[in-house]
């Protein structure tokens, strides 16, 4: 291997750290003592260690950048041996490991590193746990939610639909109201349904018994014949119509008898005769 290659091949930031064996250090040492490169790449990698050292460890001990240059001096100024010499007692390493490898720089940033990666990979675990549950939450809260405004709903509809009935059954009840049956003309031979009128109050409720849905476009009208003259009652709700309920008609001053006839939605000022339904007189 040339020295370029030798160079290049990362073994001298390995000696610089410390993590050669004694074999490998021995080679290292020796052609470093043979080639001026390979000298000058050690003492550029020393620097920029012993730099990195200050800027991240702590302060080194005293007289160690004194031992170190000092190594590196007479490192440069040691002379090749020559190959005829007889071979001696081991020579002193031409550069020391600059730190000890437990607190090696490379080491404890790699450390540090793989530490701070795994924290990241943790954390990011954590959010994203913590961000499914809280999405979770949120629609759990949307749903119940939803679910506590639909039974409020509900609650209004069956608190309205319970007054109604009360309301009902109070009239129904009531000593007050007059119940006049209305039975079916020719036009519905089986139709039935009543009034219950309370004279005091001038108030109109209407009971279906039994109606024929009228046409499209058609509804049932109501009507007081007083002194033989018809007198608009009101309309009939298509609920009412079904049977479903009591419906409040518009207040009657006096009257002798109620009638049904079939009208175009909205009414009509006159009944039309031929559609009358139901009839009844007090």
């Amino acid at each position: 291997m040339n020295t370029q290659d030798y160079i290049e091949s990362g073994i001298l930031e390995e000696y610089a750290l410390g993590l050669l064996s004694e074999v490998e250090r021995a080679e290292v040492e020796r052609r470093a003592a043979e080639s001026p490169e390979i000298r000058q790449e050690l003492a550029t990698i020393a620097a920029a260690l012993e730099s990195y050292a200050q800027a991240h460890t702590h302060t080194p001990p005293a007289g160690m950048r004194e031992r170190v240059l000092a190594g590196w001096q007479a490192a440069i100024h040691q002379e090749a041996p020559s190959s005829a010499a007889p071979a001696g007692p081991a020579t002193e390493p031409v550069v020391r490991q600059l730190v000890p490898e437990a607190e090696a720089p490379a080491a404890r940033f790699s450390w540090l590193m793989a530490a701070s990666v795994a924290l990241l990979l943790f954390s990011a675990a954590a959010n994203l746990v913590l961000y499914n549950r809280w999405k979770d939450a949120e629609t759990s809260l949307v749903i119940a939610q939803s679910e506590q405004a639909r039974v409020a709903t509900t609650m209004q509809a069956v608190n309205k639909s319970l007054a109604s009935r009360t309301a009902e059954l109070s009239v129904l009840r009531s000593d007050e109201f007059k119940s006049i049956e209305l039975a079916g003309m020719p036009a519905a031979p089986t139709a039935k349904a009543r009034v219950l009128y309370n004279a005091a109050t001038k108030a109109v409720f209407v009971d279906v018994r039994n109606l024929p849905a009228p046409p499209a476009g058609k509804q049932y009208q109501l009507w007081a014949l007083d002194q033989g003259k018809p007198v608009d009652a009101g309309m009939l709700a298509a609920t009412t119509t079904a049977g479903d309920s009591l419906q409040q008609m518009k207040d009657i001053g006096s009257a002798q008898a109620f009638a049904m006839t079939v009208e175009p939605e909205g009414g009509s000022q006159n009944p039309t005769m031929e559609t009358l339904t139901v009839l009844g007189k007090f």
